[in-house]
């Protein structure tokens, strides 16, 4: 039974974004979003920033979490928050798996409609 309330992603959902990283969303609606990151060794999610909050799980491997120009190692199990406009970014120490929550959604990660 299809229903907006009970999500099941598949493989052929992923995004690449940076290089050695891929994307895909799991579930969203106008107030929240959660997103599935897969990282290649030493891969990098660049420094940026967003008006969104994010909070992230480590769900595989270990990273290098840099947030407002603090930086820490994370691995399985731990996770991070970003707040509002703080310059952050990861790199990955092993491949690995982030699941990050943003509020409101991202937009911009969302397919353009016509």
């Amino acid at each position: 039974m299809d229903s907006d309330l009970f999500i099941r992603p598949t493989d052929d959902q992923w995004t690449p974004t940076d290089p050695g990283v891929r994307r895909r969303i799991l579930t969203h609606n106008d107030q929240l979003m959660i997103v599935e990151f897969a990282f290649e060794t030493d891969a990098v999610g660049k420094l940026h920033n967003h008006p969104h909050i994010q909070a992230s799980y480590v769900a595989e491997g270990r990273f290098e979490v840099t947030i407002a120009g603090v930086t820490e190692v994370l691995s399985k199990g731990q996770s991070f928050i970003v707040p509002s406009n703080a310059v952050h970014g990861v790199r990955a120490l092993e491949p690995g798996l982030l699941i990050d929550s943003f509020t409101p959604a991202r937009q911009d990660f969302l397919p353009a409609t016509s």
